[in-house]
């Protein structure tokens, strides 16, 4: 078979997440499968009842309606288990010299499944993907990284490294079985640099969102070219990378498919007074003691105003949530935050 790093991008690869037994991870997809289709029911009966009103969906749905695919385990109720943060490899205490040599973990192991046939989300896919951005660049790639992240300004993100002074490094917690809050185990994540390695902050996460959006955007204002500086990116390449692809899917949001790194939900809206669909991506991040959000919604801009000047990129609400706490859901509050600035723009 062959492995490219389109299909490593978008987790259709075939290689193992945390997971080692593959009729384990069949079970969990079945079992998410069924509690979507029961839940689906009661979904369209709120959306007709709310369409017959006249009654925006997107305003007043509930998250457990909004998001019904939503990572259970990442509720934030006291004591709650995550099975995922079960894995014994969440835990690995030992220190890796390079990607490559992190590759040892999963290299010898068989694929779930023929690449391109199903969407599994792997971190270990992105640890390959890593090693190919190494052997491409022909540098490590925590330095390639670290280049990006000054060249995007983002000054205070850096490599989770245990050993390193980090200054104002958050302590990080999760519950345990009695559902009382204790610090996080000691874990070192040189194994997954690309995969959850890296340290950040909220304003580093902005800034990070708006170069894409700025980067999405920009072949749009074709009229003032001579007066924009060029994205970070080329337009066509933010517009792939939010793409979806064909057979993924997404557990945090079941109106999205995952795209290339990033989960991408489409505008959508199939009748009249029904709930709108808004295009944006967003990506959630857990960790032993940690999660967060990334969440851009892009402005539906207008020709005229692009034409006359009025407007420069970027435009639209970038929301970043940081939470040292494990097994935090934030994917349904980073988007109601989104909306709720995004409604208020258009209402002045």
């Amino acid at each position: 078979v062959a492995v490219t790093t389109r299909l490593l991008v978008s987790h259709l690869s075939g290689i193992r997440h945390y997971e080692k037994d593959i009729a384990k991870v069949k079970e969990e997809k079945e079992k998410a499968n069924r509690a979507f289709k029961l839940t689906k029911p009661y979904q369209d009966k709120e959306q007709k009842e709310e369409g017959g009103k006249g009654i925006e969906k997107t305003d007043s749905v509930k998250p457990r309606k909004e998001h019904e695919g939503e990572v259970k385990s990442r509720n934030s109720k006291p004591g709650k288990r995550d099975k995922e943060f079960e894995q014994e490899e969440y835990y690995l205490k030992e220190k890796f010299g390079s990607v490559i040599e992190s590759l040892k973990i999963f290299k010898n192991d068989p694929l779930f499944f023929k690449p391109g046939d199903q969407f599994l989300y792997s971190t270990y896919g992105f640890t390959l993907l890593s090693a190919v951005v190494e052997r491409a660049s022909g540098q490590k790639f925590t330095d390639y990284m670290l280049k990006m992240f000054r060249d995007l300004d983002m000054l205070s993100t850096v490599l989770d490294d245990n050993e390193a002074m980090i200054y104002n490094r958050a302590r990080c917690y999760v519950y345990n079985k009695k559902g009382r809050l204790v610090n996080a185990p000691y874990v070192d994540n040189s194994y997954k640099w690309a995969g959850g390695g890296f340290l950040s902050s909220v304003g580093d996460l902005l800034k990070f969102g708006n170069a894409l959006l700025y980067s999405y955007q920009a072949g749009q204002f074709k009229n003032t070219n001579d007066k924009l500086l060029p994205g970070y990116l080329k337009p066509d390449t933010v517009a792939m990378m939010w793409t979806p692809v064909p057979k993924t899917e997404v557990s945090w949001d079941r109106d999205g498919k995952y795209a290339m790194a990033w989960a991408v939900v489409e505008k959508k809206q199939q009748c009249g007074c029904c709930r709108q669909q808004r295009h944006y991506a967003s990506h959630t991040g857990g960790a032993v003691g940690a999660s967060s959000v990334l969440l851009i919604l892009p402005e539906e801009l207008d020709s005229e105003a692009i034409d006359a000047g009025l407007v420069a990129p970027p435009r639209g609400v970038i929301v970043s949530i940081i939470c040292n706490m494990q097994s935090v859901s934030l994917n349904s509050t980073a988007l109601k935050i989104a909306r709720e600035f995004d409604k208020e723009k258009w209402s002045q």
